[in-house]
C-alpha cells in the first residue's frame, strides 16, 4: 500500500511540473487582424501604383473644399466604395479621370443631401469665384463622384446646367450607368486651373460615346453661328403643340435638352409647358433643364 500510495505522489508531482513548465501563449487574434489589415492597405496602394507608374498614390476626403491640388498624383474620387481614377499634371492641373464602371447614387442606401448631394458645397478651385463659372464635377453628384478639388473644375455655368456637360451626365442616368469611362481635361496655359476642353468617351448599353466640347457658354456660341432665332423668325412657341417632329432631330419620340435648346425653347421647361411630357425629367421636380 505504501507503495502505491508513493508511486500515486510521484505521478502527481510530474504533472503539476509539466503543467507549471507549459508556456501559454496568450491570444494574439486582435494584433494579427491589425497586421494584415495593414498589410492589405498596402499591397492594394502597390497596386495601384503599379496600375499607374509615375503617379503618387493619395488619399483626400470627398468633401475637402480647400481647392489645392498636389502635381503627379493620383487619387479615387469615387464615393463609398466606388474606384474613380483622377490624375494630375506636373502644374497640378486635373488632366484625366477614368472609372471601369459608373455606378449611380443611391439615395436610398447613401447619406444624401435634400438637395440632392453627398456635400453640401464642392471644392473652391482657383477660378470658381468667377460668376460665370460654376464649381462643375467632371463625375457628377449623382454619377456617384465626390466635390474635393480632384473632381471639381471651374466650368462654364450655362455648359454646366444645361450644355453638353448636363446633357452627358443624363445620358449616362437614363441609361443606369456607363463603363469605360474617361475624361480628358485640356487648358489654355500651364498656370491656370480653368480648362478650356473637355472630351469624354464611355459606353452605355454596348454603345461607345464621345462628347466632346469647349469650356464656354453654348448659348453664346450659337449665337455667333446664327442658330440663334431672332425676333424676325418664328418663335419656338409658335410650334404647333403636340408636334416635335422639328425639334426631336434623332427621331426618338423624345426631346432631349440639347434638342429642346436648339430648337430655341429657354429653359427650364416646367411641368405646364406643352413639351414637358416628351422631356426626362429625372429628379421629378417638374422643372427640366434647371
Amino acid at each position: 500500500m505504501k507503495k502505491i500510495l508513493n508511486s500515486f505522489i510521484l505521478t502527481m508531482a510530474a504533472i503539476i511540473m509539466m503543467v507549471g513548465c507549459t508556456s501559454i501563449e496568450p491570444s494574439t487574434n486582435g494584433s494579427d487582424q491589425t497586421v494584415e489589415q495593414s498589410a492589405t492597405k498596402e499591397r492594394s496602394a502597390e497596386t495601384i501604383t503599379e496600375r499607374f507608374p509615375g503617379y503618387k498614390l493619395i488619399e483626400v476626403d470627398g468633401g475637402d473644399l480647400s481647392g489645392h491640388r498636389e502635381p503627379n498624383v493620383v487619387v479615387d474620387i469615387g464615393f463609398g466604395d466606388r474606384e474613380y481614377w483622377a490624375f494630375t499634371n506636373e502644374y497640378g492641373q486635373l488632366v484625366r479621370v477614368i472609372a471601369d464602371e459608373i455606378i449611380l447614387q443611391d439615395d436610398r442606401t447613401e447619406p444624401v443631401t435634400s438637395s440632392g448631394r453627398y456635400y453640401d458645397d464642392e471644392a473652391k478651385v482657383p477660378g470658381v469665384e468667377r460668376p460665370d463659372l460654376d464649381e462643375g464635377h467632371v463625375i457628377a453628384d449623382s454619377l456617384g463622384g465626390v466635390s474635393n478639388a480632384y473632381n471639381i473644375t471651374p466650368q462654364n455655368s450655362t455648359l454646366n446646367r444645361h450644355g453638353d456637360q448636363a446633357y452627358m451626365e443624363d445620358v449616362i442616368r437614363k441609361a443606369g450607368g456607363a463603363t469605360d469611362f474617361e475624361a480628358i481635361i485640356t487648358y489654355p496655359n500651364t498656370t491656370t486651373q480653368i480648362p478650356s476642353h473637355y472630351k469624354y468617351t464611355y459606353t452605355v448599353n454596348g454603345h461607345k460615346v464621345v462628347d466632346e466640347f469647349d469650356n464656354v457658354d453654348p448659348d453664346k456660341v450659337n449665337e455667333s453661328l446664327g442658330l440663334t432665332r431672332n425676333k424676325n423668325s418664328k418663335s419656338a412657341g409658335s410650334n404647333k403643340k403636340g408636334d416635335i417632329s422639328a425639334i426631336d432631330t434623332n427621331g426618338d419620340g423624345q426631346v432631349s435638352i440639347k434638342e429642346a435648346k436648339a430648337a430655341g425653347f429657354k429653359m427650364p421647361i416646367t411641368k405646364d409647358h406643352w413639351l414637358y411630357p416628351y422631356m426626362h425629367d429625372a429628379d421629378q421636380d417638374g422643372l427640366v433643364g434647371e
